[in-house]
């Protein structure tokens, strides 16, 4: 690192040690917990949160082969699965035929931004106070809701199968019609509903808010570069209060099969992360969001103060033996950044 790099890392660090930032506000929806009370719980009480795939998201015997060779096939069968959440469109003024075409994603985050904004005392915010809240989000995985728009696509090559196979027209014709009502149907909400930025975007629209809004992927470290342009959002002045966090609930057979065939997976029922032995990971369904303001403000405001952010650092692994594969001292930069 250049001795001007430094210089320009240290005057960063040291605004934010100037700055603080507080976190006045928290919610969640984890594995086995409806609620951030719930996590907590399930902390405490060590509750093991991984389980098999259930039968409600999808069929085991249709995707899953312990043969991680096996074509088309996912050699994990074990995950971390959000549990089912109430959600009341008329609640956030949406109509309830559009819920059909958004994804879960954008539903589950209206309902956790509310919530957050509720922890943080701030339910009903002035409209003054409204037009400087930022949301900014890190969003991993696919979107749920293009898989079906998608394959409903593929209808010209089911076409030209069951024609190639004998099939009358007649009778092609009406397989066809069959197959697309297994998907959902193409209309003007499906666009934004399946979108990811609209994460963000639903979110300053239906809860009024003014401030920026975007989302980030950077695939793991998603919510972390989330909180990170959240904290410089705060730092700038251009917001008084900033929803961040992540947002992922995408363990569909299309998120297995993607790390199957890299072989990210354990070949074991349980993931040994620290361990010197670990040979993979299992996935897990989550979104967290946090209130942030700067620390000077939450105090003036009597706000209740979780936690002080006064360090934020990030990196990147450079050059490395493949594109997904950590570097240690690419992560211990971040460390010694933050």
């Amino acid at each position: 690192m250049s001795p001007k790099q430094d210089k320009k890392i240290k005057e960063l660090h040291s605004r934010l040690q100037e700055i603080p930032i507080a976190i006045v506000g928290m919610s969640a929806i984890f594995p086995e917990s409806k609620n951030l009370q719930a996590y907590w719980d399930n902390i405490v009480r060590e509750v093991d949160c991984i389980i098999d795939v259930p039968a409600t998201r999808w069929n085991l015997e249709d995707y899953y082969d312990p043969d991680p060779q096996k074509e088309d096939k996912t050699y994990c069968k074990r995950g971390g699965f959000i549990p089912e959440i109430d959600f009341d469109p008329m609640e956030f003024g949406l109509p309830p035929n559009i819920l059909e075409v958004t994804d879960v994603h954008q539903l589950l985050s209206l309902v956790l931004a509310k919530e957050v904004l509720r922890d943080g005392g701030y339910e009903n915010p002035s409209e003054d106070l409204r037009q400087n809240i930022g949301v900014i989000l890190g969003v991993g995985g696919g979107q749920k809701m293009m898989i079906p728009l998608v394959s409903r696509l593929q209808y010209p090559v089911w076409e030209r199968v069951l024609n190639n196979a004998g099939v009358s027209d007649g009778d092609t014709a009406k397989i066809v019609e069959k197959i697309k009502k297994a998907y959902i149907g193409w209309e003007e909400n499906a666009f934004p509903g399946a979108l990811g930025n609209v994460i963000a975007g639903r979110i300053a629209n239906r809860l009024d808010l003014g401030g920026t809004n975007s989302v980030v992927d950077a695939a793991c470290a998603s919510s972390l570069s989330g909180i990170r342009m959240a904290i410089s959002e705060l730092l700038e002045y251009r917001a008084d209060m900033m929803i961040t966090g992540g947002v992922d609930t995408d363990n569909s057979p299309y998120m297995y099969l993607c790390f199957s065939k890299t072989q990210a997976f354990t070949t074991q029922d349980r993931s040994t992360p620290f361990s010197a032995n670990s040979d993979g990971m299992i996935m897990g369904e989550g979104i967290g969001m946090l209130l942030l303001k700067r620390l000077e403000d939450a105090k003036k405001d009597n706000d209740r103060i979780y936690a002080v952010i006064k360090g934020m650092g990030s990196s990147s692994d450079g050059r490395f033996k493949s594109i997904y594969a950590p570097r240690a001292k690419g992560q211990e930069l971040a460390l010694k950044r933050a």
